[in-house]
């Protein structure tokens, strides 16, 4: 029998998994720690027994896979042109920053600025300052979209133990 409380549980599972889309673009919200508070909430609130060991397996190893998407990401595309541990850090602080400057796009143009204006203090070129700047860009991206793949497949292993 469902009751209101597994009503109100499902609606939190249901915001914090869209919470977790959202840290995709505002990277102040923890976007794995929202799908884990919806699994621990699920599993805790609604019924302890349904996921099975495979899905909190799984679940751990997807989340070490998020981390590591977004640092190897940043690893090889910055490093590759060249970057420095100026234009990393930059780039780090102009995501936090960016996320509250004109959102969604500060995210983007934030540490693009930043890691820029890094490598030229750095003494680099404009041309090897802006390849850095860009390569940073392209590690934004593609990190974010692997993470928001993995993201799905954290969401699909929990819907289909729940609900098959």
């Amino acid at each position: 029998m469902i009751t209101i409380v597994d009503i109100i549980f499902w609606i939190i599972i249901i915001a914090c998994f869209i919470l977790s889309f959202v840290g995709l673009v505002y990277p102040i919200i923890p976007a794995v720690v929202m799908i884990w508070g919806g699994v621990v909430l699920y599993h805790f609130g609604i019924n302890p027994n349904e996921l099975s060991w495979i899905s909190w397996t799984l679940f751990v190893v997807l989340t070490i896979l998020l981390f590591l998407a977004d640092y190897l990401a940043n690893l090889h595309f910055v490093d590759k042109a060249g970057g420095t541990k100026w234009g990393m850090r930059a780039a780090a602080i102009g995501l936090i920053v960016g996320s509250f400057v004109i959102p969604p796009f500060g995210v983007i143009i934030v540490p693009f600025a930043m890691v820029l204006i890094s490598e030229i203090i750095q003494k680099k070129t404009f041309q090897e300052s802006i390849t850095v700047a860009f390569a940073t860009l392209i590690a934004f991206l593609s990190g974010t979209f692997a993470k928001g793949i993995i993201q799905l497949i954290m969401i699909v292993v929990f819907s289909f133990d729940v609900l098959v």
